[in-house]
């Protein structure tokens, strides 16, 4: 457990200020920066995509040397994993067309992850007539995204749980710097209709960062339940893959297709699998 400390501070960094820099990027320029994340969302995804398949998923299979779980197992709590990330978003979606009542209309789409509908950078004269509705919308997302990193700091958890000595190595800091990737559109969705309901810009980045905060406790108890037995390991890793299959198909890809709407972002996925593959075999 010497190496909790490093796992802490790791997870800080993906979380917290990852989620801050988005809020940062957010409070600097809004949408000139789409394109640009557009391409680190898709190959992002591809470097995860390549760790979960050529990594975690076999590592899950034999968790130590010697000791092999049986393959329904893995993929069961592999669903399991998937089944609750797709739940808890379902969840935040619910929670965020309470809060914009307009994204139910034809003229608007009901998906959450494009980068326009989170921060309503196109139709903010509706909360802006709209007895502060944006900055309650701003504080709805806060409280949400800080829920859903709490499984994503899970993952990179029970990552390290496998590995635990390679602390600056190994496909668990890959991890980390993917979901921090992640984590700058989550922060500009926070701090763009925070500053523009009102809030300072400063104080709007500053709140943005904490809600990275569950990141850290989800790393904890993903490396404490993955560090019990080969088993516990096995079920941890299942669940952690499942969780990042769903980060990538249902996340990353409809994010940057979303953000950019050409075969850019599908080029840029496909040389992140690539390079994942690479980085797993070194």
């Amino acid at each position: 457990m010497e190496n909790i400390g490093w796992i802490i501070l790791i997870t800080f960094l993906a979380g917290c200020v990852g989620t801050g820099l988005g809020g940062l990027i957010g409070a600097l320029c809004k949408r000139d920066s789409k394109k640009i994340i557009s391409l680190l969302l898709a190959f992002a995804g591809g470097i995860m995509l390549a760790v979960v398949c050529f990594d975690l998923l076999t590592e899950a299979l034999n968790p130590i040397e010697g000791v092999s779980e049986p393959p329904l197992l893995v993929v069961g709590f592999t669903f399991v994993g998937f089944a609750f990330v797709a739940a808890l978003n379902m969840f935040i979606d619910k929670k965020l067309s309470k809060e914009v009542e307009h994204t139910s209309r034809e003229d608007h789409p009901n998906v959450h992850d494009d980068l326009d509908e989170m921060i309503h950078a196109d139709h903010l004269h509706h909360h802006k007539t709209s007895d502060n509705r944006l900055f309650l919308a701003g504080m709805v997302m806060l409280l949400v995204i800080a829920l859903h990193n709490f499984p994503e700091g899970m993952v990179i958890g029970a990552t390290y749980a496998k590995q635990p000595e390679l602390i600056m190595g190994g496909s668990a800091l890959l991890i980390a710097i993917v979901i921090g990737v992640h984590n700058i559109p989550e922060g500009m969705a926070v701090s763009v209709p925070l500053i523009s309901g009102g809030t300072k810009k400063w104080k709007a980045v500053i709140l943005t960062a904490l809600s990275g905060l569950p990141t850290v406790l989800g790393a904890v108890l993903g490396f404490a339940i993955g560090m019990i037995d080969p088993i516990a390991l096995s079920i941890s890793l299942s669940l952690a893959s499942g969780a990042m299959l769903y980060v990538v198909f249902a996340e990353l890809l409809p994010e940057s297709m979303l953000m950019w709407k050409s075969k850019a972002p599908g080029f840029m996925l496909f040389v992140g699998l690539l390079i994942g593959f690479l980085l797993v075999l070194i």
